[in-house]
C-alpha cells in the first residue's frame, strides 16, 4: 500500500505542475501569441513536454484551462466582497483585488478572447457578475460609504484605466496598480463621509 505522505506529496507536485504550465501559458500567450510551442511553454513552466501534453493534449485546451482559472478567481473575489458584512469594506476589497489581478493579468484576457472568441459562452457569467456588483454598490450607498452618483460604467471605467497602466516588470505593474486603486476608492468614496471622519 502506498505511503500517505508519498501521495500527498504527489497530489501537491502535480498541483504545482500545473499551476506553473498555467502561468506560463498566460504570459506566452499575452506576449508571444499562438505561435509560441507547446515545447517552449513546458520549458518556461520547468516541466517535460510529456506531463504538459499528458494534461494539456492540445494548446487550445491549455489556455481555455489558464482562461477558466482567471474566471474562477474573479468569481472568488466577487463572492468573498459580497459576503463581507460592511459593504464600502467589500466594494473596496472589490476593487483593490480586481485591479491587482488584473495587473498579474499582464494582457493574458484580452489575449485568449481575441484568438479564442468561441471558446467558451461568458454571458451567464457576465450577467451573474454584473448583478453582483450592482448589488454591492447599491448597498455601499445605502450604507452612505459611496457616492450617490457612482454608476456600474464607472466600475468598467475603473477596469479600462486600470488595464492600461504599463510597466517594466509585474511587481512595479501590482504597485502601481495598489496606488491607482487607492487613487479612485479616495475619489469614490462620500464626500460628506469622509468629512465626519468615519
Amino acid at each position: 500500500m502506498p505511503d500517505r505522505l508519498s501521495q500527498k506529496t504527489l497530489r501537491s507536485d502535480a498541483r504545482d505542475n500545473r499551476d506553473r504550465i498555467l502561468d506560463a501559458a498566460r504570459h506566452a500567450l499575452a506576449h508571444d501569441g499562438l505561435d509560441v510551442p507547446m515545447r517552449e511553454i513546458a520549458r518556461r513552466a520547468g516541466v517535460g513536454p510529456a506531463t504538459l501534453y499528458r494534461r494539456f493534449p492540445t494548446k487550445e485546451s491549455l489556455f481555455i484551462e489558464a482562461f477558466a482559472d482567471q474566471l474562477n478567481l474573479c468569481t472568488v473575489i466577487l463572492d468573498e466582497a459580497l459576503a463581507e458584512p460592511d459593504p464600502w469594506t467589500g466594494f473596496r476589497t472589490l476593487v483593490e483585488r480586481i485591479c491587482e489581478l488584473h495587473a498579474r493579468d499582464r494582457g493574458f484576457t484580452a489575449a485568449f478572447l481575441s484568438a479564442y472568441p468561441q471558446a467558451l459562452d461568458l454571458t451567464v457569467t457576465r450577467t451573474q457578475a454584473v448583478r453582483a456588483i450592482a448589488d454591492l454598490t447599491t448597498r455601499a450607498k445605502h450604507a452612505g460609504e459611496l457616492r450617490d452618483d457612482f454608476q456600474l460604467d464607472d466600475f468598467l471605467l475603473i477596469l479600462r484605466a486600470n488595464s492600461g497602466l504599463r510597466a517594466a516588470t509585474e511587481e512595479a505593474s501590482v504597485a502601481a496598480s495598489r496606488r491607482f486603486a487607492s487613487l479612485i476608492l479616495e475619489a469614490f468614496h462620500n464626500p460628506a463621509r469622509i468629512g465626519s471622519g468615519t
